[in-house]
């Protein structure tokens, strides 16, 4: 992820680029996300897992992340003879877009109110006599 905010501008950024922007989501879990979203049915981690060829435990890490973030909902399957597991599939890529932007305009507005610090705080001192110290 770029240093700073004229660095991100500069990027030639995808979509995809959303999840670490917005989340510090990490390459395997874009990986994983796009799975999901391919997918024809819900998903258990250990078919992620061995569609990402990654261990269990990276995938449920991967996973794990996806769902605080937002982007994945977890549904219990539950067997005939008792016992259930879970599968994993992408929530509505319109909510998350709706979530995305609230956040952005949250952003936006703090970064507004910052910048109106900054003008008042450092900007035009040329009215205002230097000071001296003796």
């Amino acid at each position: 992820m770029p240093d700073s905010m004229s660095e991100m501008l500069r990027q030639d950024m995808q979509c995809e680029g959303l999840l670490e922007c917005f989340h510090n989501l990490k390459e395997i879990d874009k990986d994983v996300f796009r799975l999901l979203n391919e997918a024809s049915e819900p998903l258990t981690v250990d078919e992620i897992a061995d569609e990402i060829d990654r261990e269990r435990s990276t995938a449920y890490r991967s996973v794990k992340r996806l769902m605080q973030a937002g982007f994945i909902q977890k549904e219990q399957v539950n067997y005939d003879q008792g016992g259930y597991y879970h599968v994993y599939l992408p929530r509505d890529a319109d909510e998350i877009a709706q979530e995305m932007q609230r956040m952005l305009n949250d952003w936006y507005a703090q970064m507004g109110q910052l910048i109106g610090e900054f003008s008042e705080k450092y900007g035009d001192t040329s009215s205002q006599p230097p000071t001296v110290e003796s």
